[in-house]
């Protein structure tokens, strides 16, 4: 393992550091708001303590794991292609943001316009989870994969801000709640998950509460809603589908 001290350096010059490491597991300390840090990254596992800059994992591709052990800031995850990216406190705006294979784990909360055109295309099925709650427009003309707000410090209420799904077209939403989001799209239907449908992300929602230690979370107690395209949404019009 190798362990790099990014205090005091430049993104670029860290980045450089990360992408020639002939060590496949990195350990950065110190990070304050470096950008891009993994981005492209292919077969390299990276620890971070500190709180990464924008655009973390920003097209990620496979066989790579970035775990943050603190929070990150936006557009996490912006347009990977696969690998994992594990957050274990909050992450900001448009994490996701056209996301198109691989996980995205975050323990706590998320900010605006989570998993923004999100898509999918035969076994390149994204997944983003998160623990607590997230900010308005989430899954944004959603295309495709999955997302699933957990609300596990909620009590019950409704763990999405405003405009949940706006444009979605393809991929599916489940919220654990006792309560809709009161302004959704007519072109969304919602309903509560079926057992079938709880099934389909069973092995996913255990692993991610036995990652981050949550144990109020029951699949086969908790009032799960699901989310997905209207047979009548007009914005599946707009775009080519497979």
């Amino acid at each position: 393992m190798k362990y790099i001290d990014a205090k005091d350096l430049h993104y670029k010059e860290l980045n450089k550091l990360i992408r020639y490491e002939e060590d496949t597991h990195v350990t950065l300390t110190n990070v304050m708001g470096q950008r891009f840090i993994g981005c492209a990254l292919e077969g390299k596992n990276i620890d971070i303590t500190g709180i990464p800059g924008n655009a973390l994992g920003a097209c990620l591709n496979g066989g790579s794991i970035i775990t943050v052990h603190n929070n990150c800031q936006d557009a996490t995850g912006d347009t990977m292609d696969d690998g994992e990216i594990i957050v274990h406190g909050n992450s900001g705006d448009t994490a996701g943001y056209a996301m198109r294979g691989g996980k995205i784990l975050i323990k706590e909360s998320g900010g605006y316009r989570m998993g923004l055109h999100m898509k999918a295309y035969n076994e390149r099925q994204p997944l983003m989870i998160v623990g607590n709650r997230v900010g308005s427009f989430c899954g944004e003309y959603l295309a495709g994969g999955t997302i699933i707000v957990l609300g596990y410090r909620e009590n019950g209420n409704c763990p999405v801000g405003n405009f949940c799904g706006t444009g979605m077209y393809g991929g599916r939403i489940f919220l654990r709640s006792n309560e809709l989001p009161k302004d959704l799209s007519p072109y969304i239907d919602a309903s509560v998950a079926t057992i079938e449908e709880l099934e389909s992300i069973r092995e996913e929602v255990t692993s991610f509460c036995s990652l981050f230690d949550i144990t109020n979370i029951d699949l086969d107690k908790d009032n799960f809603y699901i989310l997905s395209q209207s047979k009548v949404n007009e914005y599946k019009k707009k775009y080519t589908t497979v």
